[in-house]
C-alpha cells in the first residue's frame, strides 16, 4: 500500500488546485471539506473508480447532513456515492486507507452492503440488458474477478484471469473402448480362466473377469474469431490451451471466421503466451465475418466430429447462409455425441437467443452455456468432465 503522500490529492501529496470555488457544489459544504473530498475523488479516478464530478457532488450533499469528522460516515457515504459497481470496492478501500490514514470499516457492515452494476459491459448487443450479476461487497477480490465479464476487464485483471486459466486442469467424460482389462467384477474372461485351468493340469482355477477399458471422450472446440467476438476470442483460446494441455490426445481446436483453421498443434506449446503467439500467426481471418454454416460443413467432411463432444463458442451472428447453418447443425447433432454451444451473451440478465444464427442452431443444441467469465469457463470445464448443465 503506498503511503498517503504518494496518492494524488492526499495530505502531503502532489498539490491540487483550489476547487472550493466550484459553483456546482453544495453551498453549505465547508470550503476545506470540498477541497479534501474533491482530492479524494481525483485519487479514486486515478485508481480506476469512476468518481466523476456528479458523484462527488452527491458525496458532498450527503456529508452536509452527516458528521464529516467521523471516518465511518465519510467511508460509507463515499462508498455509496462514488462507486459504480462491486468491482470498484477493492480499489475504493485501498485509496480510502491511503488517503485518510488507514481507517477500516466494520467487516460485518461491509458484508451487509450489496452493489449492483447498472451499466452494460463493453461489447454488448444493442438493446440487451447487460452487466455483471450483483455481488456481495464482502466477496474476495478473486471471487469478484471470477464472476466478471472479461469484455469489461482492465489489462491487469485480464492477465490474472489468463494466469488462472493456465492452471485449469479439465477432466474429461470417459467412454468405453473396444479393449478389455482384467477386473474384479464384470463379465467372465473365459479364455484366461481356461488357460489357467490347463496350466494346473485341469485343476479348478479361480474365475477371471474382465471389463472394458475407458478412454477420454474427444472434445472438438470451434472458436468464433469474427469481429463481434473480439472481446472474448483471446480468452476462449486460452481456455482451449488449457483443454489441450489437460487431454492432448483427445482435444481438437479450430478457429472459425471466414474459414476453418485447425489450431491444435499451436496450442500444444507448454507456455500459454507462446501458444497464443503461434495461434495469432496461424489464424488468417481475425475480426472478420462468420460463415459458420460453411465451416461446420468442412468440419463434418473431415470426420473430427464423429462421436465427439463438439463445443461451438460463438455469439451466433452468422454472415453466411442461415439455412445452411441449420442444415449443418442438424447433421452435427446426428454425428456428434453431444453439441455444446457457448455464447458470451448468455451470461447477461434477460438475454434471449434471437439472432438468426442462434435460432437456426437452437433445435440441435444439447447444452447452451455462458462464456463471458472465468466462472463460466470453469463451469464449461466441469461440463466436459461429465457434469450436466
Amino acid at each position: 500500500m503506498p503511503p498517503a503522500a504518494d496518492v494524488p490529492g492526499a495530505p502531503g501529496g502532489p498539490r491540487r488546485e483550489d476547487t472550493a470555488a466550484d459553483p456546482l457544489v453544495p453551498e453549505a459544504a465547508p470550503r476545506e471539506l470540498v477541497a479534501v473530498m474533491t482530492g479524494f475523488a481525483r485519487s479514486l479516478r486515478a485508481a480506476g473508480v469512476p468518481a466523476d464530478h456528479e458523484r462527488t457532488r452527491s458525496l458532498l450533499r450527503a456529508l452536509v447532513h452527516l458528521d464529516a469528522a467521523r471516518p465511518g460516515d465519510v467511508y460509507w457515504a463515499g462508498r455509496a456515492t462514488l462507486c459504480a459497481s462491486a468491482d470498484d470496492l477493492p480499489r475504493y478501500d485501498r485509496v480510502f486507507r491511503a488517503y485518510f490514514g488507514g481507517t477500516r470499516p466494520s467487516r460485518a457492515r461491509q458484508e451487509a452492503v450489496t452493489v449492483t452494476r447498472h451499466t452494460a459491459p463493453p461489447g454488448g448487443d444493442p438493446g440487451e440488458p447487460g452487466g455483471d450479476p450483483p455481488l456481495a461487497a464482502g466477496a474476495s477480490p478473486e471471487e469478484v474477478l471470477r464472476g466478471r465479464d472479461v469484455a469489461g476487464m482492465t489489462a491487469a485483471e485480464l492477465a490474472e484471469v489468463h494466469r488462472l486459466l493456465a492452471l485449469l486442469r479439465a477432466g474429461r467424460e470417459r467412454r468405453p473402448s473396444r479393449r478389455f482389462r482384467p477386473a474384479r467384477r464384470g463379465r467372465l474372461d473365459v479364455r484366461r480362466t481356461v488357460r489357467e485351468a490347463l496350466r494346473r493340469g485341469g485343476e479348478p482355477a479361480r474365475l477371471h473377469r474382465r471389463a472394458r477399458r475407458t478412454r477420454p471422450r474427444r472434445v472438438v472446440l470451434v472458436v468464433d474469431v469474427s469481429g463481434s467476438m473480439t472481446p472474448y476470442a483471446d480468452t476462449l483460446l486460452r481456455l482451449a490451451h488449457a483443454l489441450v494441455r489437460s487431454e492432448p490426445g483427445a482435444t481438437e481446436v479450430f478457429s472459425a471466421g471466414t474459414r476453418l483453421t485447425r489450431l491444435t498443434a499451436e496450442l500444444r506449446h507448454r507456455d500459454p503466451d507462446r501458444a497464443m503467439e503461434a495461434v495469432s500467426r496461424a489464424i488468417p481471418d481475425w475480426s472478420g465475418g462468420t460463415r459458420l454454416g460453411e465451416e461446420l460443413r468442412e468440419l463434418l467432411r473431415g470426420g473430427d466430429a464423429r462421436g465427439a463432444t463438439v463445443v461451438i463458442a460463438s455469439d451466433g451472428w452468422e454472415r453466411g447462409d442461415v439455412s445452411l447453418l441449420g442444415a449443418q447443425m442438424a447433421r452435427l447433432s446426428r454425428t456428434a455425441h453431444r453439441v455444446v454451444w457457448v455464447n458470451p451473451h448468455k451470461g447477461r440478465q434477460g438475454y434471449r437467443p434471437l439472432t438468426a444464427g442462434m435460432r437456426a442452431a437452437w433445435p440441435y443444441i444439447d447444452d447452451f452455456v455462458a462464456g463471458h467469465s472465468l466462472a463460466a469457463f470453469e463451469e464449461l470445464a466441469r461440463l466436459l468432465g461429465g457434469a450436466r448443465a
